[in-house]
């Protein structure tokens, strides 16, 4: 059993990049598949694809690198609540990750958002990553 699958998640992806690899297998859960798409639509990751075998889900993710120098496109990606202090932010405490190149996941009653799009709808939530 997992304490934290956003943890391991976020961990899963920065080895696989570590490693060179093109591709990563995660257990799937609802939290993980809009995190997942969020990566996708911010250009952080290639594609992605959500897998059935049996009576397990997978998300199968296509990591993304530099084509000159091959560096992974995902600079870091760094866990800000954790299940031991939670980190809840008001729309006027929104974080800005990297001055705005970066971005930051959250948890809010809209869903599973960007702080950019948080700002917009004028929501705050629990700040589960941030990402760069």
């Amino acid at each position: 059993m997992n304490t934290d699958p956003i943890a391991d998640f976020l961990t899963r992806i920065r080895n696989a990049q570590g490693a060179g690899h093109k591709v990563v297998t995660i257990p799937s859960s609802n939290l993980k598949k809009e995190m997942t798409k969020i990566l996708f639509d911010q250009g952080y990751i290639l594609s992605y694809k959500f897998e059935k075998e049996g009576f397990r889900e997978t998300i199968k993710i296509a990591l993304k690198y530099d084509k000159d120098n091959k560096q992974p496109v995902i600079k870091k990606l760094e866990r800000v609540s954790k299940p031991g202090l939670r980190k809840y932010v008001n729309v006027d405490e929104m974080p800005k990750v990297l001055n705005g190149l970066g971005i930051a996941i959250l948890s809010t009653s809209k869903g599973v958002i960007t702080g950019k799009q948080a700002r917009r709808e004028n929501v705050g939530g629990e700040v589960l990553c941030y990402v760069y």
